[in-house]
């Protein structure tokens, strides 16, 4: 039994299991998340989100695997009677992508869905996410990185029914510099786009929280779709949510109904940590509270 700061996890993602009444932690796990080669993802399981079991090897790759570094970012999601991971991949003379696999269980084993990302194949991308639009249609959210474009990049772009594969084109839905609260990584060009996670907002208002840096560090802001709809236009909140060296967040909620963001801090290797701060709305904006 592991306590919650017993556990090292970069991007931590809660799958809140009505079937297991219990949840699940899934991140990036590796020891080593910048060089060498990447083992896979492990997670953690808890009914208290303080105390712990695990860790869960839930992937592994195999041989015929094509991405063999910096294994980030996992985010699952139970649909259609089945557990979907999106996490992002690299090889040496590959882009970095998200790719999507399934398992039939929450503590895996995950297999990947297809043999490449569903991002495009001469893209630099990462942090890929579910959004359900009102149609019902699946779409994936990513970043184009920073290290291809400078100014790193939000885009749209529908999936298959399936999950397989993209469909039709991406759509960019804003730039990180677009935010009056980021600052340049280096230079004076240079911007970080990181971690988005959308939610509709009590009056069904679409927000998106995303990961970028401030004057202190790794931060955690939101964007707000003007229109309601995912392709936008996106609106900028002129100061980030969270502002003390922490970032890549979600949102879920605990099985007594209260609000979470989830996200780890520091930002720092080797001590992050996941953190669970208590969160409410105030005027269709989110509020930390504890």
């Amino acid at each position: 039994m592991l306590i919650k700061n017993d556990i090292r996890i970069r991007d931590p993602f809660i799958l809140t299991d009505e079937d297991s009444n219990c949840y699940f932690l899934y991140g990036t796990t590796d020891q080593n998340v910048w060089e060498g080669t990447g083992v896979g993802f492990d997670a953690y399981r808890s009914s208290d989100l303080e105390n712990w079991d695990g860790p869960y090897p839930v992937f592994r790759p195999t041989s015929e695997f094509w991405g063999d570094q910096h294994f980030w970012a996992p985010e699952v999601y139970y649909y259609q009677d089945q557990y979907y991971m999106f996490a992002s991949f690299k090889a040496d003379g590959k882009c970095r992508g998200t790719q999507i696999l399934v398992s039939e269980l929450p503590l895996g084993p995950f297999s990947p869905l297809s043999e490449h990302p569903v991002t495009r194949g001469d893209w630099e991308c990462l942090d890929g996410t579910l959004f359900i639009d009102e149609r019902e249609e699946p779409w994936i959210i990513f970043c184009r990185e920073w290290l291809q474009v400078q100014d790193g990049e939000m885009w749209a772009q529908r999936l298959s029914l399936d999950f397989k594969n993209a469909i039709g084109e991406p759509v960019l839905l804003f730039k990180a510099s677009e935010a009056p609260w980021t600052v340049p990584v280096r230079g004076e060009k240079d911007y970080i786009s990181d971690g988005p996670y959308l939610f509709r907002s009590l009056n069904g208002e679409l927000q998106m929280l995303w990961s970028s840096k401030s004057n202190h560090g790794y931060a955690v802001g939101v964007a707000l779709s003007a229109t309601g709809d995912l392709l936008g236009p996106w609106i900028q909140d002129p100061k980030p949510l969270l502002d003390e060296d922490g970032g890549h967040a979600m949102l879920f909620r605990t099985f007594t109904g209260e609000l979470k963001l989830a996200l780890h801090s520091p930002n720092r290797s080797p001590n992050e940590r996941p953190v669970f701060l208590s969160v409410t709305e105030q005027n269709n904006k989110l509020v930390i509270i504890s």
